[in-house]
């Protein structure tokens, strides 16, 4: 048995890495740890946190990178089975926190389910149109809409309803790659409009004040118009070139709330200007568009369905926080894809991000 050589060794370990994606998430997560710092208040302890979490997130990329999509298929409804007994556990006896039960203790550990089915959803979805084959038929949409609709509805129950709707868009991406009628689409818009009155009727107050708000952040300033106010205020007064690092007033004077999470990017706005928020949209534009060529070149229909899905999910994560923090979508808790703090969200981020570069790195040249 030969020992393999450094260079060997470094080939076995870069091989399964796409170099676009990998490059473009170093870039991101240095962006984050960068713009943490200031967001914390310069608290070294939090960084040195998140670096924790950036290992496990990195080292659940390469594993996923390493290992094939047929591999990968395998697991899709055990994973999927294990994510839906995580959150009726959560129904059951998990953490509750600012009114919503959305946490699981596990030993030392802090797990928030909906974030696993975030990416168990699709893979469950697309493992199934796989498994039936080229005689899809509306009854096999009628049982993937099941199996979205389910852990769906134990999200909304939380209460979480922006992430119940992330997760619903996740799953309704692969419907729509495994061709979903456009009749069928546009029935459900339809239907998705008139359901409108019952929706609000069943919409918690606060859901409610959210939404009012949106249409006048000044009607209730300190109350439910205070989060967007702020971070308005916050991503204007960075200016083009913004105040600085470790110079923005509405986090270090603690104007802005949840500035380590769910609205980091008003903070970052805020120090880096429209020029750092350009850099960081042309990073998340590459990784979203190397995801889409990614899907095109395939090998089967299961990575196709998986690569395109997990890369629309992605858009639409970055879209909805960006959108909640600019004032023109309502307040959800939504992470921001690399910059926002947290453990369960930056790996499942990185889960994405390796299966797409699981699905180029063992993708097959089909001769025509």
């Amino acid at each position: 048995m030969t020992v393999p050589t450094i260079k060997e060794l470094r080939h076995r370990i870069l091989a399964p890495l796409d170099p676009t994606l990998f490059n473009s998430c170093l870039i991101l997560t240095a962006l984050g740890l960068v713009v943490l710092y200031s967001a914390s208040g310069a608290d070294l302890g939090k960084v040195l946190s998140q670096l924790r979490n950036l290992v496990f997130a990195y080292a659940a990329m390469w594993i996923l990178a390493a290992t094939p999509p047929h591999k990968i298929e395998r697991v899709v409804f055990p994973v999927y089975g294990i994510a839906l007994v995580a959150l009726i556990a959560v129904a059951l006896f998990g953490e509750t926190s600012h009114g919503a039960r959305r946490w699981l203790h596990l030993g030392p550990f802090r797990l928030q389910p909906s974030e696993l089915m975030k990416i168990a959803l699709p893979l469950a979805l697309a493992g199934y149109f796989e498994w039936r084959g080229k005689t899809i038929t509306w009854r096999d949409f009628a049982v993937a809409s099941l199996l979205l609709l389910i852990p769906v509805a134990f999200v909304v129950r939380q209460p979480d309803l922006g992430t119940a709707l992330l997760i619903a868009s996740s799953g309704f991406y692969v419907l729509y790659f495994a061709g979903l009628s456009w009749k069928i689409l546009g029935g459900l818009a339809v239907s998705g409009i008139a359901s409108l009155p019952l929706v609000w009727h069943f919409m918690h107050d606060y859901q409610k004040k959210r939404i009012l708000t949106l249409l006048d952040p000044s009607q209730d300033p300190l109350g439910a118009g205070y989060h967007t106010l702020q971070s308005m205020i916050a991503l204007g007064s960075g200016g083009a070139f913004g105040k600085g690092w470790l110079q923005g007033t509405q986090s270090h004077l603690d104007f802005l709330p949840e500035h380590t999470t769910d609205f980091v990017f008003a903070v970052f706005g805020e120090e880096f200007g429209l020029l750092g928020e350009i850099v960081f949209l042309v990073a998340m534009l590459v990784i979203i568009t190397r995801g889409f060529f990614i899907a095109n070149e395939g090998s089967t229909p299961f990575a196709r369905l998986v690569a395109g899905a997990l890369s629309m999910t992605l858009f639409t994560y970055t879209f909805v926080n960006m959108g909640m923090v600019s004032g023109i979508l309502p307040v959800v808790g939504v992470p921001l894809p690399f910059l926002s703090y947290g453990g369960t969200s930056l790996v499942t981020l990185f889960i994405s991000i390796g299966i797409l570069m699981s699905v180029h790195h063992h993708r097959k040249l089909v001769k025509q």
